[in-house]
């Protein structure tokens, strides 16, 4: 389990929201390996003896530009934006494109199971929803769920089935920058084991209405190798939409 460290200008909530998630509270950042730290900027992912942190900001750097300069243009298309889907997005990690797609006025629910990615995505949307009104009002249309993204939407698909399913499953080919190459070592340290990319998929396909849409790079291989039906491509990224088992039409 992922250690959480309080630093001595952590906000007075810090506590709890390691409580929430289960996350291990230590005096001191600890010897090696990866751990979060809550500070006056915000809950951070951190590696020891490492000064590069992690932190999810949805009100500036790339989520700022991606909700402000139509960067969500491919993945807008992908999930059909403009029919005003409901869309689940069953690999959360820091939100980014559940942002984008909340930002385009899509109620968007988000699943993450790993505790300390979900305790950074949780506080990104809090300090989201305390920003500014634009980044409030794409933070309240995203609801997340803390568990098995597998589990969780076979429950809830019970209730309510969503339009679409979006997966964007852990691919650490697809980036090269030397940021985002820091970023998916920190990411990797946390989440050893592999993901169930046959299992995520059938889940997926088994509660989406309309299509489930899933993020690669856009040379990489298909999701559990499985083609798809149709995809959407881009200069470095492409989404192959696959069609659901039980598709619901109008």
């Amino acid at each position: 389990m992922t250690p959480f460290y309080l630093a001595p200008d952590a906000p007075a909530n810090a506590t709890a929201q390691a409580a929430a998630f289960g996350l291990p509270s230590i005096s001191a950042p600890p010897p090696q390996g990866e751990y979060l730290t809550a500070d006056s900027d915000g809950i951070s992912l951190c590696r020891a003896g490492e000064k590069g942190r992690v932190r999810v900001d949805f009100a500036g750097g790339t989520a700022q530009y991606r909700r402000t300069k139509g960067g969500g243009e491919l993945i807008a298309k992908a999930v059909a934006h403009t029919a005003r889907p409901t869309v689940w997005d069953a690999t959360g990690g820091l939100g980014r494109d559940s942002f984008v797609l909340a930002s385009l006025g899509l109620n968007v629910t988000t699943f993450e199971q790993n505790p300390a990615v979900a305790c950074l995505l949780s506080d990104g949307l809090n300090r989201a929803a305390a920003a500014d009104s634009d980044t409030a009002t794409a933070a309240a249309r995203i609801t997340l769920h803390f568990g098995n993204a597998c589990t969780l939407m076979k429950a809830l698909a019970a209730e309510c089935r969503p339009d679409v399913v979006y997966l964007d499953p852990m691919y650490p080919e697809r980036k090269k920058s030397a940021a985002v190459k820091k970023e998916m070592a920190y990411f990797h340290g946390l989440i050893a084991e592999a993901q169930d990319e046959t299992g995520l998929l059938a889940a997926a396909k088994a509660v989406a209405k309309k299509r489930v849409v899933v993020k690669r790079p856009r040379l990489g291989t298909h999701l559990a190798g499985q083609t798809p039906a149709y995809c959407y491509e881009g200069k470095s990224t492409r989404f192959d939409v696959y069609l659901p088992d039980f598709p619901e039409h109008d």
